[in-house]
């Protein structure tokens, strides 16, 4: 036991008095977002597969394609989504935790260093805000998104799976939900952001006696409400994105087919 305190003191990597599995959910978490980094590059550079229909796999949202762009149009919008996610103060957490080891965990010894803080490469976090503002323009072009995917011409979906000419009327699919799911979780975790938060009610030391101070109150709860739970809204976003592009991109591919609910 002294000698673990001892090495505690000294702060050498792993030294904990813990006995539970503290490495499970770093290990975990990192795991995750390492296998869902592949996932959303390797859906990047594919540039197939990502349109059925009227559904759109969220990778490629809101999509547009200028004649002088070679690559990839994923490649146009998802610097948004992901400077959102990566300077987000909930993945700061899970990374900082999982791939820097700093700390590992909560009374586990991290690598010796001097801590400096979120400084000199680290000062790209203080871009959360401005990536906020963008977040929230791509959650509105989501729901666009989701609009058209209610509409299906009457002439049908080509074999290749491109929308056939001619008039539209309102149906919903299976995909349909996959989409509705998405954007409501991109939402709730965009909702649920300190900065939103700070934004419609913060700033204040005191409600009363302020300018719209009681309706900046009622906001500043019911978001709260969606900040509490930010890593569950984080964790469920990103986990239905992928989820969402890969019925959207297996029906393309003639693996399943797509069924009208309505």
């Amino acid at each position: 036991m002294a000698n673990t305190a001892a090495a505690l003191a000294e702060q050498q990597l792993g030294a904990t008095l813990r006995k539970d599995p503290w490495w499970g959910h770093p290990l975990l978490a990192g795991g995750t977002l390492i296998g869902f980094g592949i996932y959303a590059f390797w859906v990047a550079i594919a540039g197939e597969h990502y349109r059925w229909g009227p559904y759109l796999s969220p990778f490629y949202s809101p999509f547009f394609l200028p004649d002088w762009w070679a690559y990839s149009p994923a490649f146009l919008v998802m610097w948004i989504p992901l400077g959102f996610r990566g300077t987000c103060y909930y993945f700061r957490k899970i990374y900082y935790r999982s791939f820097f080891l700093d700390p590992a965990a909560c009374a586990v010894g991290e690598p010796k260093r001097n801590y400096k803080g979120e400084t000199r490469f680290f000062l790209f976090q203080n871009l959360h805000r401005f990536f906020l503002y963008m977040a929230l323009i791509l959650v509105v072009l989501h729901v666009h998104h989701l609009w058209e995917a209610l509409w299906w011409p009457v002439a049908g979906v080509s074999a290749d799976g491109s929308l056939l000419a001619g008039p539209h009327k309102f149906g919903i699919g299976v995909g349909t939900l996959f989409i509705l799911v998405d954007v409501l979780l991109l939402a709730f975790y965009v909702f649920g952001c300190h900065c939103w938060r700070h934004l419609v009610g913060g700033g204040l030391t005191c409600y009363s006696g302020r300018k719209l101070g009681k309706a900046r109150h009622t906001l500043w709860q019911k978001f709260t409400w969606f900040n509490t739970r930010h890593n569950l809204w984080g964790w469920t976003s990103l986990t239905w994105v992928g989820l969402t592009d890969l019925y959207i991109r297996l029906v393309a591919m003639g693996v399943i087919s797509d069924a009208r609910l309505f």
